[in-house]
């Protein structure tokens, strides 16, 4: 079973949503990844100079398993609940060379969650949530282009009830089911349901 969490833009409480719904539905055993993209230093999933990329040059990404539970976000995953948590880096556009390690970790039988937009591109997940916060101007490239196989939408309460974004049609998210949080609650008991639901529908 494969769940993928993505957003729109950086900090809007990807990890926090999928640490809830690990700790939410412990039934499915979750092992929880989280995906960094990376390029000339800036981390694209943080906005800021970072130091995730792998240090050997020759390898295109890097998997590292968290051992323990950390203020880490694959360190969250772990103090969620998750059996087990990895962390993989990838270079900006290269995650296709990642994507065989991937279909591993889910060759295991294990139940993994994402927290990516980017996996799309390689994957079919069993269910794709996005998150949206309408106080947020910018709309990630990758959100916009998976907007649409979303199966259903978190959106964080920031007090605006109109989006800021101008670029994006209204018809391409507003008729998906919806799912309002307010921080720092990014899981509630409808949503939990409904992830529940559609994936004991799948096995």
């Amino acid at each position: 079973m494969l769940v993928a969490v993505g957003g729109h833009s950086r900090n809007i409480g990807k990890t926090s949503v999928v640490a809830g719904l690990i700790c939410a539905l412990p039934q499915w055993q979750w092992t929880a990844m989280k995906i960094t993209q990376y390029g000339h230093g800036v981390c694209s999933s943080e906005g800021a100079l970072c130091d995730c990329a792998p240090t050997n040059r020759e390898h295109p990404y890097a998997l590292s398993e968290e051992m323990a539970p950390t203020d880490t976000d694959s360190g969250r995953f772990l103090a969620a609940g998750a059996v087990r948590s990895f962390w993989l880096r990838t270079a900006a556009g290269q995650l296709g060379e990642a994507a065989p390690v991937i279909r591993k970790v889910l060759a295991s039988g294990t139940n993994l969650i994402v927290e990516s937009n980017s996996i799309l591109e390689f994957f079919q997940p069993d269910l794709y949530l996005v998150v949206m916060d309408f106080s947020r101007k910018d709309f990630k490239p990758s959100s916009l282009r998976f907007l649409d196989r979303a199966d259903a939408l978190i959106v964080v309460d920031a007090g605006i009830n109109v989006p800021l974004w101008k670029e994006v049609s209204r018809g391409m998210w507003d008729g998906k089911r919806q799912f309002a949080v307010k921080p720092p609650y990014y899981v509630t008991a409808a949503m939990a349901a409904f992830v529940k639901t559609r994936l004991s529908s799948r096995v």
